[in-house]
């Protein structure tokens, strides 16, 4: 697994460790509870499969060229490793109402499914080249692929650990 990938992994399971069925599904007012938080971020890894395997159905890149927005924000997510607050998750990614006692095994299975697609990208386009857009970010390589979700993934885990200190 990439380093990127095994330190979300890793970032993820620390923060659910401990956690009940119960204490997945509590909500803190009209924030996601944690249980939406890794459908969610399960929903963005089963997101760039498909966009993987399109590519690799393909035989080639399907990136475009970024704008000027888009570079700004890849450089802040993907070259600074930052994650801005209080944007809203694409209708593709938000929460359908996945039981807890599932979104730990999908969320696990989809994170082992996305590093081998990306990986497959990788030997077959090369590390540098733009491999696919993401939706706010634009063409990110595989490299960029996997940093993105690194640091989405930290970002979220933060949360999910501020909501196992409160129960």
């Amino acid at each position: 697994m990439d380093f990127y990938v095994q330190s979300l992994r890793d970032a993820l399971e620390s923060a659910t460790e401990g956690l009940t069925p119960e204490q997945l599904e509590r909500r803190r007012g009209e924030k996601w509870s944690a249980a939406q938080i890794l459908e969610h971020l399960s929903l963005t890894y089963s997101g760039t499969i498909k966009g993987m395997e399109k590519c690799l159905a393909a035989g080639k890149s399907l990136a475009t060229s970024p704008t000027v927005k888009q570079r700004v924000a890849a450089a802040v997510v993907v070259g600074l490793g930052h994650m801005p607050e209080g944007r809203k998750a694409p209708e593709r990614s938000m929460p359908r109402g996945l039981p807890a006692s599932q979104v730990l095994p999908q969320i696990w299975a989809n994170l082992e499914a996305m590093d081998g697609a990306i990986a497959r990208c990788e030997r077959q386009f090369g590390s540098k080249l733009k491999i696919l857009d993401h939706p706010i970010l634009g063409p990110l390589s595989a490299h960029g692929w996997r940093k993105f979700h690194w640091v989405h993934g930290k970002h979220h885990a933060r949360q999910i650990e501020a909501i196992k200190r409160s129960v």
